[in-house]
């Protein structure tokens, strides 16, 4: 079978994919250093008065929207909530702009939810999930379709 230039990934749908896959990273990582230890995890979240369901759910958020934007599987939605979970983060527990570690902190998280904006706002190239699922748009809801496309 003859492949098309048309349907060969691009140099764009590549950096796409690189930047997804580098984006995801953080929340895996995070998420999996959280589920290994659970009790010490509760306890860190006790430390900053959060419960231990908010522990549970910033795991789950991690690593389903992780897997979401890395996959490029419903991406526009998995960004969208790591982006607004970056600016929560950043306004919340990174506010001490005395400590410099702090203050890097504050701006590393506002840089990734900018990426993570950016591509909510782009969508995932086509090297992804969402591009499989969009070549059956004509049978989805067209919410569903919008978020795909």
């Amino acid at each position: 079978m003859m492949v098309s230039a048309s349907s060969r990934p691009r140099l764009a749908d590549l950096v796409l994919l690189l930047g997804r896959l580098l984006l995801s990273l953080i929340f895996l990582h995070e998420a999996w250093t959280l589920a290994v230890d659970i009790p010490a995890t509760i306890d860190i979240f006790a430390k900053l008065g959060l419960s231990a369901p908010m522990a549970l759910a910033t795991i789950a958020l991690q690593i389903g929207a992780g897997l979401s934007v890395a996959a490029g599987f419903f991406t526009r939605l998995g960004a969208l909530a790591l982006a607004l979970f970056c600016l929560a983060t950043a306004l919340l527990f990174h506010t001490n702009f005395a400590s410099q570690n702090e203050l890097l902190h504050f701006e590393k998280d506002l840089a990734i939810a900018g990426g993570m904006f950016v591509l909510a706002a782009s969508g995932a190239g086509s090297i992804s999930i969402d591009k499989l699922l969009r070549k059956r748009t004509n049978r989805m809801h067209p919410w569903l379709r919008a978020v795909l496309s």
